[in-house]
């Protein structure tokens, strides 16, 4: 649905570059423009690369030519593909009974998956840095004096009038 809006301009027939514009949406987005190389199986927009399956400029480009859009599909996703997979034929596992012994024993362990009891640490906020001096110490309480804090703080601090 979405390459039947889309606008394609041939650059070069014979090397198969193109030049595919999206129509601009209502919402502002789109007038777009990619680069199409349909020999090279390159699209600027990169699904092409990313997918190894043909994203919708190629078949813009497709639909434009009238030619198929499955000679731009790897074979590996091919229906002859899909049922050459699964034409062997596949044997059920027998029962242990039928299991070879093997010189040498497989132990496996599970993995540790018990808590630590309590409460983890967590740090403190120690105070107000000073940012413009890194190595003053830490500005706390009610008064922003060096080293106080609100517990040793006797200072009512500014007033908020």
């Amino acid at each position: 649905m979405k390459s039947r809006e889309y606008i394609v301009t041939i650059y070069n027939p014979r090397e198969g570059i193109y030049m595919v514009k999206s129509p601009i949406r209502v919402s502002g987005m789109g007038n777009n423009v990619y680069t199409l190389r349909l020999n090279n199986k390159f699209c600027s927009c990169g699904k092409r690369q990313t997918y190894t399956l043909p994203c919708s400029h190629v078949l813009a480009v497709c639909r434009e030519n009238g030619s198929r859009t499955d000679a731009y599909v790897l074979e590996i996703y091919s229906r002859q593909t899909y049922i050459k997979t699964y034409q062997a034929n596949f044997h059920s596992v027998l029962s242990e009974n039928f299991w070879r012994d093997f010189p040498f024993n497989l132990t496996f362990y599970p993995p540790n998956m018990k808590k630590e009891r309590g409460r983890k640490q967590g740090k403190r906020f120690q105070g107000e840095m000073d940012y413009r001096n890194p190595d003053s110490p830490p500005r706390g309480g009610r008064c922003r004096m060096p080293g106080h804090n609100r517990k040793n703080c006797n200072n009512p601090g500014p007033s908020n009038v």
